[in-house]
């Protein structure tokens, strides 16, 4: 019984932030979040996964998504980068560390500007929890300069979590700006009086962020948000099924996993496929042969028919040559000659 006590502010308290909002969430959400929220108070966390795939489009339910994190402060559900992983926060000397590992890279995948970009917010120092506090309550206040202070000392973040995402079809540069225009969105909605960590909140908006840009940018032909995160949930659904199956799932487990349909799981695993350009270099590069030269064109007529039709076409003016030009004129629009429409008898009788 006080457990169904306890609840009841938080669904109240829920309900009369959706009727603030600009657009009500539909009662599919709200039952995923409950759901979730269930899931968090039984295992004692929930990963950054799991909400994003329940907050697909969260600028629309800003006010659904600040009551969630309330909620899960209130029922101290702590929030993890994945399930697997230590919490989110990470110490200055790990974070410190890594920037430093990364900046000293002399591979091809981090290019001068990033190592120079990390090398100058490795000099910015991280905030204490009162220092971070402070800065939240000035840009309440509307300061600009703890806006961009706050902004400043979580840039690290961006990169640690913008290297998680290195493959997907952008450059490292181009997901951590991405990451940072999430931060700066986080910056403005936090809310400090919640009681949870400022870095807890802006991972969320950053991986949203970095996310969707993925979607947006990196395929050639582009694929709505809401189905790429349907993807990702069903390539980690499709993982662990592995794991368990020692195998590869079929749709049909997939399918009864995710409760979906398996010929709408097999649609979804077609949309997954990257698309690969015909100008691809084929082999060691010495000839600069690419894909498309190795794929017939079945629209494309042979060199065998195309000399055919040459032959046949020189060889039939060749004969018309011969003949008058009243004689001539009638073969071409009778049977359609040089380019022409075919007559009929009539048309023909018509002109002569």
């Amino acid at each position: 019984m006080a457990k169904s006590k306890s609840e009841t502010p938080s669904k109240t308290k829920t309900k009369a932030k959706v009727s603030a909002s600009n657009k009500k969430p539909p009662k599919s959400l709200l039952t995923e979040v409950k759901n979730l929220i269930k899931t968090g108070k039984k295992r004692g966390y929930l990963s950054q996964d799991e909400i994003l795939d329940v907050f697909v489009e969260p600028e629309i339910y800003i006010e659904l998504l600040d009551d969630f994190y309330d909620q899960l402060f209130q029922k101290n559900i702590d929030v993890f980068e994945s399930v697997s992983e230590d919490q989110l926060e990470e110490d200055e000397d790990v974070l410190q560390q890594e920037l430093d590992v990364l900046a000293n890279l002399g591979n091809v995948g981090v290019s001068d500007p990033v190592r120079m970009y990390l090398k100058e917010i490795g000099r910015i120092p991280l905030l204490t929890r009162e220092k971070e506090i402070r800065l939240a309550q000035e840009v309440e206040a509307g300061s600009s300069k703890a806006k961009k202070d706050l902004i400043d000392a979580n840039l690290r973040l961006v990169v640690s979590i913008a290297k998680k995402y290195i493959g997907r079809g952008m450059t490292f540069l181009d997901l951590i700006q991405e990451g940072n225009k999430g931060l700066i969105r986080a910056v403005e909605k936090y809310d400090w009086t919640k009681g949870f960590k400022f870095s807890t909140y802006a991972t969320w908006w950053i991986r949203q962020a970095i996310t969707r840009s993925i979607a947006d940018q990196a395929r050639t032909i582009r694929i709505p948000v809401h189905m790429v995160e349907t993807i990702n949930k069903l390539m980690r659904t499709s993982r662990r099924l592995m794991q368990d199956l020692g195998r590869e799932p079929t749709p049909e487990e997939i399918g009864e996993k995710m409760e979906l349909e398996p010929e709408k799981v097999r649609a979804i695993l077609k949309i997954s496929q990257n698309t690969t350009s015909l100008e691809m270099p084929v082999g060691d590069g010495e000839d600069d042969s690419t894909l498309g030269d190795f794929i017939a064109d079945d629209k494309q007529e042979s060199p065998y028919d195309s000399t055919s039709k040459q032959m046949l076409t020189e060889n039939v003016e060749e004969v018309l040559r011969a003949l008058s030009d009243r004689e001539a004129k009638v073969l071409r629009m009778r049977f359609g000659l040089a380019g022409n429409r075919t007559m009929t008898l009539e048309e023909v009788g018509r002109e002569f």
